[in-house]
């Protein structure tokens, strides 16, 4: 779990907009926009190597303290970030300035220890079925992550739900009690695999024979379709 280290992300204000921002990017800064409740938008540029830096220990539930040339440090959360679909580089970042005496909402990552004996002993796969949580707190609460223990995962019948969790003091769950988080299910048969090795063929089949009397029916209501069809147009072409 990550500690109590502050995490700082230096900033300054930025006048591009638009399709200048990428001359941003050309010179290693990611264009981010600062926001939050009761203050005003603030667009700023972040050096590259020091966004992903932090965005890589801070993910979206640690906050950070931004750093703006000759402004006091405000504490952010990184809301959002949007990546380049070819390359996966960050290209633009959120950033939500927090009130420490107002309650935020944030998704926390759920971070999997332990053992299952249902995995280990019975061959079980481990089905994680919530990889977050939605929480309430104020912001000095808000954790990196919270831990989930499957060594109470013994059997195939057993699993772990939200109200299973230890959730840390000063944080409020929003999920469904009742949500199961993980789960462990038995391993397939050997009839089961081979029933899954021969259903893609079968599929082929069926789709095939569909095909074939598409194409038949399609044919004979090309054959039919002129005597049908005829009059219909004469009457669009009386119409124009």
């Amino acid at each position: 779990m990550l500690g109590k280290t502050t995490l700082k992300l230096e900033a300054r204000t930025r006048q591009e907009k638009g399709k200048k921002n990428q001359a941003l990017r050309q010179q290693g800064m990611v264009p981010a926009v600062m926001y939050g409740h009761g203050v005003k938008n603030v667009n700023l540029a972040i050096d590259y190597r020091n966004f992903e830096k932090v965005y890589k220990q801070a993910g979206g539930s640690s906050l950070v303290d931004l750093l703006i040339k000759d402004q006091p440090p405000v504490k952010v959360l990184i809301q959002e970030v949007q990546t380049d679909p070819k390359t996966g580089s960050f290209i633009h970042a959120d950033l939500h300035q927090v009130k420490m005496t107002e309650k935020i909402n944030a998704d926390v990552n759920l971070n999997f220890v332990g053992e299952s004996k249902a995995v280990r002993e019975l061959g079980g796969i481990l089905v994680k079925i919530l990889s977050k949580i939605s929480v309430e707190c104020l912001p000095q609460d808000l954790v990196h992550e919270i831990e989930v223990d499957i060594s109470s995962l013994k059997t195939f019948d057993d699993d772990i739900r939200v109200k299973n969790l230890k959730i840390p003091t000063g944080l409020t769950v929003k999920e469904n009690p009742e949500e199961v988080v993980a789960t462990v299910q038995p391993p397939r048969s050997d009839e089961e695999l081979k029933s899954l090795e021969e259903k893609p063929e079968e599929k082929v089949e069926e789709i095939a024979q569909v095909e074939k009397k598409k194409k038949e029916k399609d044919v004979a209501d090309e054959v039919e379709a002129p005597t049908a069809a005829a009059p219909q147009a004469k009457v669009k072409e009386d119409k124009k």
